[in-house]
């Protein structure tokens, strides 16, 4: 973890009379965060400019570009990234800066060429976003009004000649060179600098620049605390093993400093110790009995610790650090069976199934991205029963925010380092700086307990052995393909493992993802899978229910976002056609990805009668492909110990395979995910006319309840029924019902039920339905669903109520200053449902905007 300070701002320098010494001697830290202004550098028209940020966004501000997200205005704005920017503001030098011994300046991230100067001196040539940067500025800084300038290069310009200089390409598919005028230059892939901001098949081309982290000031004197990390040594429910390793720096050497650890305001360890000049580092061996253990979302409290390390010298504190740290124990398991070999995760001396998605970037202007979105985006994964979020390897290393929120809700991250799907230079500068880059993220990360994998990257060693990257090198001859395996072997099992196995505290580490053994592509029966056979090889959607693998890392399937989403970037009505300009710009997957959803979709559904309806219908065809693989995943325990959907979230607004919108709006996939993920999954499924049913339950202990299943027609008449008292099994799946189709339907064809299954225990029930034909096939009738509305907390309790079987009911109402708490849900004929609608409308304007519909509605 980054060390989390809550300490004063202002430091205070007390003298005694007595001693002459500091009795508390804090670090002093001035944020620099006002006066900025920027320039293009060849031009001299001075903006203002807002740090943390970027040059896109204060080129909006400043009305110079409009926003890059509505309509085509991204075309308009490929310039910005071929120009230089300056970026200026004025420092004031502090006394009590200037009279400490140790003064910094501290640049939190740089995107990403950036020269820093203070008063004309040049301080700092940075060159890599992912990494702080930090600079002695004593003798530099001066009384008064200082000027501090960071001249930021056009990344474009910077790595042009780098990919001149190279007598091949280096794969990177995703680069959208040719949007950026660059033709087929894919120039990414040599920038430390998010791979998304040039493209994918998700996103625009955005490069961009800038301060997009905090910046600020920092001076002290004597000694600070540099780093703690908390080494987890043996941790069980009887008691806790830990390491705390406090790294001081002095400016003296010092005798008998104290230092101390606190857990929770207890005293857990104490030590008195002689520091030299320069770096310390102390090792405290400590346990703590009977530990409050952390547990991943559905299985028990996230409980974190209040770690305190403080260090005293002649009885004053020097300097003291707070972190919040869960105890945990958590391996990942590769072990051969009779199978292959396992990969799965267990926590506190439990396996336990991973239920969850990857995680992109939330904006392409990463700045904009406030704590409020981090956390409605951490918590719509809590609230649909994820506890893993894999973080990508074309994005960011995330802001401390987002690990503290993952921490505090019991989600674990599969973190990858920054590489995917391309090839990179290996030389030893850029290696170098990937080498310092990994080191600090790893450092800053390493005792959140919600971190529990590092991967070397996304693809790449598929790509590699499975994409026919091999096999065109080699074709090329000159010795290309033997050096760019030679330089991804080297970078992905060696020089990162060496650095999680060095700073890491024990963290596991994983070379590729997907992957089975390294020198080969993944096979599905070791380690982790992408399937992907299921949209882009245009496989039918049921083949989830037989592709099998000890862990799906990645897997996906295609929405557009919903219509009154769509209506903030596309407003226009001739925008409201899937293969309108406008819509085509909003889809990277181009005209293939737009055709497959429609494709898929008139091999499942009826045609929908208007572009409205078919983004309504593409949810429900989206939702029901990742809810079949979901369930798919869960049932195969414990072959299958993961299911992570790709993916959680989207950069702008767009047609992706995302479970919320850019404006983070649930599509239909979201709400299918909080029952599928759910502790409990009762499964039903229909293959080959064969009727199957499974429990699952994530429970470390049997839970008891009543099983029924009933066979109803469309109008609720039911023609079979079983009902027995079962118990759960513990943490696993079990088949607990099947029957031939034909024992099941009395009298009725498959076209005209439903199969609907309960587990019941405690008062919740766990529903599930499933279908024995196509939903084209299926005989729905027009329902007559009658509503009414009562004002509840902060907004409405709608109860919904069909006189016959209603598939994907959806409720919605004008704009998205709303959210509800269930929707594209299926309605049985007679009972009511009750939802609850966030709102600030009032009740009558509410009654007359709510438009609720379903499937039916949609061709009818």
């Amino acid at each position: 973890m980054g060390i989390s300070r809550k300490k004063l701002l202002v430091a205070v320098l007390l003298q005694t009379a007595l001693s002459g010494s500091n009795l508390y001697a804090d670090v002093y830290r001035q944020n620099i965060d006002e006066g900025w202004k920027f320039r293009q550098a060849r031009l001299d028209n001075w903006y203002d400019a807002t740090v943390p940020g970027v040059v896109h966004t204060d080129l909006i501000d400043n009305g110079i570009i409009d926003d890059p997200f509505f309509r085509l205005n991204e075309r308009a704005v490929q310039w910005v990234d071929k120009e230089d920017w300056i970026y200026e503001t004025s420092i004031n030098g502090e006394d009590k800066v200037l009279d400490s011994s140790n003064q910094y300046l501290v640049f939190k991230g740089l995107d990403t060429y950036a020269d820093v100067y203070l008063n004309d001196s040049l301080l700092l040539k940075a060159d890599n976003m992912f990494r702080e940067w930090k600079v002695d500025i004593k003798g530099v800084l001066k009384k008064g009004d200082n000027k501090l300038k960071v001249y930021f290069h056009s990344p474009i310009k910077i790595d042009m000649p780098k990919w001149e200089k190279l007598p091949y390409q280096l794969e990177s598919g995703n680069d959208q060179s040719e949007n950026g005028g660059l033709l087929d230059r894919k120039v990414g892939i040599f920038a430390r600098k998010a791979g998304y901001h040039y493209g994918w098949d998700w996103g625009p081309r955005l490069v961009t620049s800038g301060i997009w982290r905090s910046v600020y000031l920092e001076a002290w004197n004597d000694l600070r605390i540099e780093n703690v990390q908390l080494i987890q040594n043996k941790v069980n429910s009887g008691s806790a093993k830990l390491s705390s390793v406090v790294e001081i720096i002095s400016d003296d050497n010092v005798s008998g400093a104290v230092v101390t650890v606190k857990a929770d305001g207890k005293l857990v360890s104490k030590e008195t110790v002689n520091l030299v000049k320069g770096l310390n580092k102390v090792s405290l061996d400590y346990t703590i009995k009977n530990p409050k253990l952390w547990w991943t979302n559905g299985l028990g409290d996230p409980y974190l610790y209040d770690f305190t390390t403080t260090v005293t010298m002649n009885d004053g504190t020097q300097d003291s650090v707070n972190d919040r740290i869960g105890i945990r124990s958590l391996r990942v398991v590769t072990e051969k069976d009779e199978a292959g070999t396992t990969l799965y995760f267990e926590l506190n001396g439990k396996p336990v199934f991973m239920k969850g998605a990857n995680y992109i970037p939330s904006d392409n202007f990463l700045p904009r991205v406030t704590d409020e979105k981090y956390e409605r985006t951490i918590l719509d994964a809590k609230n649909v029963n994820m506890n893993m979020l894999r973080i990508w390897g074309g994005g960011i290393y995330e802001n401390d925010i987002f690990y503290d929120l993952c921490d505090e809700h019991g989600i674990l991250v599969w973190q990858d380092f920054m590489f995917a799907c391309s090839l990179y230079p290996g030389d030893d500068e850029f290696i170098e700086s990937v080498r310092q880059e990994a080191i600090y993220n790893v450092r800053r990360l390493r005792n959140h307990p919600c971190i529990a994998l590092w991967c070397g990257n996304n693809e790449n060693q598929d790509a590699w052995f499975g994409w026919g990257w091999k096999r065109r090198y080699e074709a090329m001859g000159n010795g290309y393909a033997e050096k760019l395996w030679n330089d991804l072997y080297n970078l992905y099992f060696k020089v990162l493992p060496e650095i999680v196995e060095e700073y890491g505290g024990g963290t596991g580490y994983r070379g590729s993802s997907p992957m089975s053994f390294p020198g080969m592509k993944s096979d599905g029966v070791n380690g982790d899978s992408h399937y992907w056979g299921v949209w882009h090889a245009n496989d039918p959607i049921s083949q989830y229910n037989t592709e099998r693998s000890r862990f799906f890392s990645e897997y996906g399937f295609q929405s557009f976002p919903e219509y009154e989403s769509v209506k903030i970037y596309a407003p226009e009505k001739r925008d409201h056609d899937i293969y309108s300009e406008v819509m085509m710009s909003h889809q990277r997957g181009g005209s293939f990805a737009n055709g497959r959803i429609e494709e898929y979709m008139l091999k499942n559904f009826k045609k929908p009668k208007d572009f409205e309806h078919f983004l309504y219908v593409g949810m429900i065809l989206q939702g029901d492909a990742i809810k079949t693989a979901m369930e798919a995943h869960r049932r195969d325990m414990p072959y299958c110990m993961g299911s992570l959907f790709w993916q959680h979230n989207d950069c702008w607004p767009v047609a992706s395979w995302s479970s919320r919108d850019y404006y983070g709006r649930w599509k239909a996939q979201h709400y299918f995910a909080k029952n599928a993920y759910d502790m409990i999954l009762v499964s039903p499924v229909v293959m080959n006319d064969k009727l199957t049913v499974h429990l699952v339950s994530d429970y470390f202990k049997t839970v008891s309840g009543n099983f029924s299943l009933k066979v109803m027609d469309m109008r609720g008449n039911v023609v079979y029924e079983k009902s027995m008292p079962l118990k759960t099994p513990v943490n696993g799946s079990e088949l607990i019902f099947e029957s031939e189709m034909s024992n099941v339907l009395g009298d009725k064809s498959k076209n005209d039920v439903i199969i609907y299954t309960e587990f019941e225990t405690d008062g919740k029930a766990y529903t599930n339905i499933a279908y024995a034909a196509e939903q084209k096939d299926l005989n729905y009738e027009k329902a007559n669903i009658i509503w009414s509305a009562k004002k509840a907390d902060g907004g409405f309790d709608v109860t919904l109520k069909s006189d016959v079987f209603a598939r994907g009911v959806f409720m919605s109402l004008s704009g998205i200053d709303n959210f509800f708490e269930d929707n594209y849900f299926d309605l049985l004929p007679g009972k009511e449902v009750k939802v609850h609608v966030s709102s600030d409308l009032s009740l009558a304007v509410f009654n007359e905007q709510l438009k609720v519909i379903s499937l039916v509605d949609s061709y009818m």
